[in-house]
């Protein structure tokens, strides 16, 4: 196989790939070494040993990874957590980087193997029909000078997953799910529909804030 199909290849399962990273660092993981039963039944990995053992789409994997556990309802101050870590590769993708880089404490930062394998387990039901459907398609929107225009444009869902509301992670944390499926298959078609459901989202929350104020704002004149 020529280098230029492997690059036009979709590469499906990204979820599958993403349990196979996870189960390889499980298994590489320092508490398996240390002979204590009770410390290798959590054992950890470091956000940067899932970045080194990702491919050119690492950007997508990575993305993929954090968002997942965004998707789920009725989890909090987890996605607030990896919202940060989501902003700063969208910011990187913004300023044109090609390959994600983490400062040393991001880099560093564990977390337990079994717990994240969960979440991608469960979360999978929310985007384990996208990827199956995934193909490469409108390459335009998938080329370097536009995952510059998408990294600054996801900056906003992104955003709105910090907001400590109910519920106001889930479909934000789709829409983002969505992109970074299409940036790990090349399936512009994807990308376009994640940044969509990010920015209804995103008006929608707007949209009730601002009528919400309106009418805190007419309760209290009334009162007055």
């Amino acid at each position: 196989m020529t280098a230029n199909a492997e690059t036009t290849k979709p590469m499906r399962g990204a979820t599958r790939v993403l349990h196979d990273i996870l189960d390889d660092l499980k298994r590489a993981a320092p508490e398996n070494s240390g002979g204590n039963e009770a410390a290798a039944a959590a054992p950890t990995a470091a956000l940067g040993d899932v970045v080194d053992r990702l491919d050119e789409r690492a950007f997508g994997f990575l993305l993929l990874l954090l968002a997942l556990p965004c998707c789920l309802p009725f989890i909090y101050v987890l996605p607030q957590i990896v919202a940060l870590p989501m902003l700063f590769l969208a910011g990187q993708m913004a300023i044109g980087g090609r390959h994600p880089w983490l400062p040393k404490k991001l880099h560093d930062r564990r977390f337990a193997i079994p717990a994240f394998s969960n979440v991608l387990a469960r979360a999978e039901k929310y985007v384990g029909w996208i990827e199956r459907i995934a193909s490469p398609r409108l390459p335009p929107v998938t080329s370097h000078l536009a995952l510059r225009i998408i990294g600054g444009l996801m900056l906003i869902p992104i955003a709105s997953i910090l907001t400590p509301f109910p519920l106001t992670n889930t479909i934000p944390g789709i829409g983002v799910a969505i992109i970074a499926l299409g940036l790990i298959e090349r399936d512009g078609l994807l990308v376009i529909g994640g940044l969509l459901i990010g920015f209804i989202w995103v008006f929608l929350l707007i949209f009730v804030g601002a009528e919400t104020l309106s009418l805190v704002k007419a309760w209290l004149l009334s009162r007055g």
